[in-house]
């Protein structure tokens, strides 16, 4: 133990090490009321430090098979992973029976709460668009700034957490790499949200960064539309947001998805929104844009083209039924703009070193 100390001690820009009796007292025990969520990796629990400091500390499951120095230097390398739109993790403890790691705690909760929970928020459009454009900086950054490449794998409204000024932070990044898994381009076991999985992800175990770009614009319209992407209670055309999206726009009446609570809003913004959503949730990985021109198009800075194939998507029975197809009309037609030429989904090349994180 003293070994594994003084490792993160030596280390440049190291976390912190909090003792298992510290974050008892922060979290009185870890009384299930501090519960302030629970997902695949185990619970998390809000708490305070004696300076005052308000945390949140996920107490990883036991499938976390590393050994103690494999996991303080990967919890050091994930500490060392910072931005503006990045939940911060202060550090670790490893004299408990269970891995604990210690994030800043975000106030107002997180994405879904906010938009189609019983949150108090009552986010207008300017403000939905800069959670929009915040997400899609956070990823950028992953993707293609940070000193190692991280794929999410489970970007969802629940994984993006806001704080006191509505600036939003991803969750859960870099968190698989705390696991005994093969770091591979390619999963063996898949990990993600029905609702938000990449088609060729899901269905073929494929892994790359364009299943953070899909996940993300499932987001996207989501963060518009003030719902879910699937609700069984509305009428059978709007039941899937991203059907209901395509067939919108090929109507011309994109505007119409637009949470009715929205007043006042953008329109040029608003359609554009939609567009990049169209883009970023299309069957083919190469079809959909890599996130640095996502955020490029969202502000404007280059054009959004012409969305010319229908988004895809996948649901939860057809996984469970071994049903190998996706449900759309697939995207057989020609590609012509600027993200593919082909017309189906070809084998990945490999791809840069990755984290794979959430679950």
């Amino acid at each position: 133990m003293a070994k594994q100390k003084e490792e993160l001690y030596n280390l440049v820009g190291r976390p912190d090490v909090f003792s298992n009796s510290e974050l008892k007292l922060a979290t009185d025990n870890f009384n299930s009321q501090n519960i302030i969520g629970e997902g695949g990796y185990g619970p998390v629990y809000k708490g305070k430090l004696p300076d005052g400091r308000v945390i949140a500390v996920k107490q990883l499951s036991e499938s976390s098979h590393q050994g103690k120095s494999q996991f303080v230097t990967e919890v050091a390398t994930i500490s060392a992973v910072q931005h503006r739109n990045l939940v911060k993790l202060h550090g670790c403890c490893i004299d408990s029976n269970t891995p604990l790691l210690v994030y800043e705690y975000l106030e107002n909760g997180s994405l879904d709460q906010a938009i189609f929970g019983h949150s108090s928020l009552n986010l207008d459009w300017a403000m939905r668009f800069e959670i929009i454009l915040g997400i899609a900086r956070g990823l950028s950054y992953l993707h293609e700034e940070s000193s190692v490449c991280i794929v999410h794998r489970d970007i969802k409204a629940s994984n993006i957490l806001l704080d006191t000024d509505l600036i939003p932070k991803i969750s859960d990044f870099g968190l698989a790499k705390l696991y005994d898994e093969k770091q591979t381009h390619v999963s063996t076991g898949i990990a993600g949200t029905f609702g938000y999985l990449a088609p060729e992800y899901a269905m073929r175990g494929h892994l790359t960064q364009k299943a953070d770009v899909f996940a993300f614009g499932v987001v996207m319209l989501e963060t518009v539309a003030g719902r879910s992407n699937t609700n069984n209670s509305l009428e059978e055309s709007k039941i899937n947001l991203l059907e209901w999206a395509w067939d919108q726009y090929e109507k011309e009446q994109a505007l119409r998805i637009l949470d009715p609570n929205l007043k006042g809003f953008n329109k040029d913004e608003a359609f554009r929104v939609i567009r990049v959503a169209l883009h970023c949730t299309q069957g083919s990985p190469h079809q959909r844009p890599p996130m640095s021109k996502v955020v490029a198009m969202l502000t404007g800075e280059v054009e959004v083209p012409k969305v010319v194939t229908k988004p895809s998507y996948i649901t939860e029975w057809q996984m469970m039924d071994g049903n190998r197809s996706y449900v759309t009309s697939s995207y057989s037609g020609s590609t012509t703009h600027e993200f593919g030429r082909q017309n189906e989904i070809e084998p990945l090349q490999q791809s840069p070193p990755i984290i794979k994180a959430g679950r």
